[in-house]
């Protein structure tokens, strides 16, 4: 588990552009089990790709003009049950950090794994995300 002093500004990054925190497995099932709307979930990390990559990726998506209800997050490493709780959403996708789901009525539309996040610039990640927007939001 990660210190929470080094994860502070992490969260914050998400958290001062709208990003609702799920830090409890009550907190994911009152976001996700929502059967109206869309929501972007960011599964947040330490690691690169993360700070490089996903955050400013999501961060761009939120002043598209279609975008999804509710923007969250849960941090890998950190809050452990609110992740795995998070993660039996995203089935059948394997665990992944960072990774980024889409979800439309309670239904998991559109995923981004990792591996499709590292070595990908945030332009082309948002770009990914914003024609996922237009077609489910």
């Amino acid at each position: 588990m990660y210190p929470e002093e080094i994860c502070t500004p992490m969260r914050e990054d998400l958290t001062n552009v709208g990003f609702v925190e799920m830090k409890s497995l009550e907190d994911v099932e009152q976001v996700l089990e929502k059967k109206e709307g869309t929501v972007l979930l960011m599964v947040n990390s330490v690691c690169g790709c993360a700070a490089g990559n996903a955050r400013p990726a999501v961060k761009m998506t939120t002043t598209f003009d279609k975008k999804p209800s509710v923007f969250a997050t849960v941090f890998a490493g950190q809050d452990i049950g609110a992740t795995a709780k998070a993660r039996e959403y995203m089935l059948p996708y394997p665990p992944s950090s960072p990774c980024i789901a889409l979800f439309k009525n309670g239904a998991l539309v559109h995923f981004i794994e990792r591996h499709h996040i590292e070595g990908r610039p945030a332009q082309m990640i948002a770009e990914n995300l914003q024609n996922a927007f237009n077609e489910y939001c």
